[in-house]
């Protein structure tokens, strides 16, 4: 039997270790996140934060509901939000701030979400190269662009993205993935969404 060497174990330590952070890194992550916005919403009222801790957090989650659903169910909580919406979309400043955040919201949830509609891309002829991205303008007339759509395209580890402009003819239907795994897919370069993660992250042998 080969007696281990330093080099072997050093090895042997680094490829164990930096398998540990592929495991912990992003169970880490996901609960400081977690912990980051729940204290950060309970401090908005740090007395009730000392005294119970997470009653604030979980008391906005509560009413955030409530306000969605008496806003969407109810004609006078339907006035009442619209009457809002209206008032700062139109107050100078403020709407500038307001609509924007309103429309990248919408676009991710609730009833007018945007990216719910995933292609794929033609963004070069020789070579020819595909992306994946989301279809958020079916046609582009009001401002000349006939048989032009407008598409999102995502950017991988990221959650900024761009948009392009391009011929009708150049988008093709996703098929075999929601909405919501083609945007794993595009975020996680690749590596995740559509197949396995098993062969992906196994660590060699």
């Amino acid at each position: 039997m080969k007696k281990p060497t330093f080099e072997s174990m050093t090895n042997l330590f680094l490829k164990n270790f930096f398998q540990g952070l592929i495991i912990i890194g992003p169970i880490g992550l996901t609960i400081f996140v977690i912990w980051s916005v729940i204290t950060s919403i309970d401090n908005i009222i740090p007395s009730v934060a000392r005294e119970i801790p997470g009653l604030v957090f979980v008391s906005t989650l509560l009413l955030t509901a409530l306000l969605g659903y008496l806003g969407n169910k109810f004609v006078v909580g339907r006035f009442f939000v619209d009457a809002v919406d209206r008032l700062l979309e139109k107050t100078p400043g403020i709407k500038h701030i307001y609509s924007p955040t309103k429309d990248v919201m919408s676009s991710f949830v609730g009833d007018k979400k945007k990216f719910s509609d995933p292609v794929w891309v033609k963004t070069n002829e020789n070579p020819e190269i595909w992306r994946i991205g989301f279809l958020t303008q079916k046609e582009m007339a009001d401002v000349d662009k006939h048989n032009y759509v407008a598409v999102y395209l995502p950017h991988s580890y990221a959650i900024s993205g761009w948009v392009i402009v391009t011929e009708e003819k150049n988008i093709k239907p996703v098929v075999g993935m929601s909405a919501a795994t083609a945007m794993k897919f595009a975020v996680s370069g690749g590596v995740a969404g559509f197949h396995s993660d098993e062969n992906i992250f196994k660590a060699p042998e």
